[in-house]
């Protein structure tokens, strides 16, 4: 059950989010390897970029991808919040006031993003391609040309097969996920923990869950921004008839490359659309989620 809540939470809140994430993309991907002012600049802002593919493609546009990312969405975030939340009801990562551990809370937060991470990594692959093709005219980055979630499948698999194919980059995702996870839901739970201290906060639940799902949104833009962006370029990259990248050779590669090329800001290209997206998202998966578990409570656990 703790799965089931922590995906359905975070699929809901995917729906509303999505948008940003097509957005986010784009400006990821905005002047790939190279440096400032030598490249066109499609997407000036957010709200630009906005304006930009909803002119130019449609308003539909903007939910590109929704299918596959509805389901990184259920499964990452499924393995996720389950699995801190099955060590949360098990006693793993609190003391016994009740107070948060954070050594061992990281622990759990940490490895339930990493394994979701990873058996999401396919279609988190298939949705950032997706999501990354837009009409010539405002087009960044590799175009892969898929016609949806299961022609792109089909074609990776066929192309490359399953390591070299469907999981490639899946590696590279472990940073982003390890980190990410540990900052929004140990932030989320910290702030939650500060507010029950004050009597106001005791019998509201959903405000409090609001205020530290707005914490968790914010600490993990700032987190994960960077690792998110090397993992778009490494997703997004054409490869070879041998499955290898022709852009970046790995992760470090692509690290070394950013920096060289495009300097040390670029690892925030897109935080923007980032926080934007990481913000409402945390705020709508944290509270669809603590809403759901006590909802849980109240009816299966009286």
């Amino acid at each position: 059950m703790e799965f089931a809540l922590g995906g359905a939470a975070a699929m809901c809140a995917g729906c509303f989010t999505n948008p940003l994430e097509v957005l986010k993309i784009r400006m990821q991907l905005q002047g790939e390897l190279q440096a400032k002012g030598k490249h066109v600049v499609h997407y000036r802002n957010v709200l630009h970029a906005g304006y930009v593919v909803a002119t130019n493609e449609g308003v539909l546009a903007l939910q590109k991808g929704l299918v596959p990312a509805l389901w990184v969405q259920l499964i990452l975030n499924g393995v996720r919040l389950g699995t801190f939340q099955f060590c949360d009801n098990r006693g793993y990562i609190r003391d016994k006031d009740g107070n948060i551990v954070f050594a061992q809370s990281a622990l759990c937060t940490g490895l339930g993003g990493v394994l979701g991470q990873f058996f999401s990594s396919p279609l988190f692959l298939v949705k950032t391609q997706l999501q990354s093709q837009a009409t010539k005219t405002i087009a960044v980055g590799h175009q892969h040309a898929h016609t949806g979630l299961w022609d792109a499948l089909t074609r990776i698999y066929k192309g490359h097969g399953v390591r070299r194919g469907l999981f490639r980059g899946a590696s590279a995702s472990i940073p982003r996920a390890f980190f990410g996870s540990i900052s929004q839901l140990i932030s989320f739970e910290y702030a939650k923990q500060y507010l029950y201290k004050y009597d106001y906060f005791k019998d509201k639940r959903l405000l409090t869950s609001f205020l530290g799902a707005m914490v968790g949104g914010l600490a993990v833009s700032i987190t994960m921004t960077p690792f998110d962006l090397i993992l778009t370029r490494l997703y997004n990259q054409p490869t070879d008839e041998k499955g290898k990248g022709k852009l970046y050779k790995g992760y470090i590669d692509c690290v070394v490359k950013i920096y060289r090329r495009e300097r040390l800001p670029a690892f925030y290209k897109g935080f923007g659309p980032m926080y934007l997206r990481l913000g409402p998202h945390s705020i709508l998966c944290l509270v669809f989620w603590d809403q759901f578990k006590a909802l849980e409570n109240k009816y299966f656990h009286k």
